[in-house]
């Protein structure tokens, strides 16, 4: 990549956020640690600058992340997303429910913009934040179709066989599976971003389903935990009765 197209990315994001000179630099080193955590191509990180760009000028309309987490945006919601993308290497259909502001589906898109066949749908019912996706993908050419419509719709018209399905602070793992699990009973696989209380979830979960799963510790939070859900069967009526009824 040519250095002043890298720079002019990099300065795209600085402007967007409205960053005063004095945290430029901390800017600047929260890239280079998500960058060195979740290594990818130059083509990538440039698809990357631009989505950031898109994001932030967003942000100031619409709320798509948490203000406090804007400096440490690379980190906390880059880099959280792009390290999914190990857990599932050969996956090229994913679909990301309750995209936001596109994490981790439209991140891990970007990665997949030079692999043959890859697809990522985002399902977000939000009209507003749908916009914002749509303008993300325009910026970036990722490989993404934005389905602006509830969940369960979604799932009850899937326009393609689905390898991943991914959601990140959606809901609590035993209403998530609920969600997900007409996809996961058709063999995908579940990739599920957890914090400090991934324990409990698991706990109250296990009531209802039997989590065929395995933990996966998060590259960028020590606390943090990735559910990778391979096989699940309702245990009980309750579940049953929640698949009847998943979250709209």
């Amino acid at each position: 990549m040519i250095p002043g197209r890298r720079r002019r990315g990099q300065d795209a994001h600085r402007v967007a956020l409205r960053t005063p000179p004095g945290q430029l630099a901390e800017l600047d080193a929260d890239r280079a640690r998500a960058l060195a955590l979740t290594p990818v191509s130059r083509e990538t990180v440039g698809r990357l600058d631009r989505f950031v760009a898109v994001l932030t000028q967003w942000q100031q309309r619409i709320n798509l992340i948490a203000p406090s987490t804007l400096p440490k945006l690379w980190t906390r919601h880059i880099a959280d997303s792009l390290q999914l993308l190990a857990l599932a290497p050969a996956a090229r259909s994913w679909v990301d429910l309750g995209s936001g502001g596109g994490f981790p589906g439209l991140v891990i898109a970007c990665a997949l913009v030079e692999t043959p066949g890859a697809r990522v749908h985002l399902v977000e019912s939000n009209a507003k934040k749908a916009a914002f996706l749509r303008e993300a993908v325009r910026a970036t050419g990722a490989p993404v179709m934005v389905h602006a419509v509830k969940i369960a719709d979604f799932i009850a018209n899937v326009p393609a066989p689905l390898e991943i399905v991914t959601a990140r602070a959606l809901a609590p793992l035993a209403d998530l599976l609920a969600t997900a699990y007409p996809l996961l009973k058709r063999g995908a696989i579940g990739i599920f971003p957890k914090g400090q209380d991934v324990g409990a979830e698991l706990t109250e979960a296990a009531k209802c389903w039997s989590i065929q799963a395995s933990l996966v510790p998060s590259r960028t939070d020590p606390r943090g935990r990735i559910i990778v859900v391979k096989g699940i069967d309702p245990k009980l009526q309750l579940a049953r009765e929640t698949v009847s009824s998943p979250r709209k």
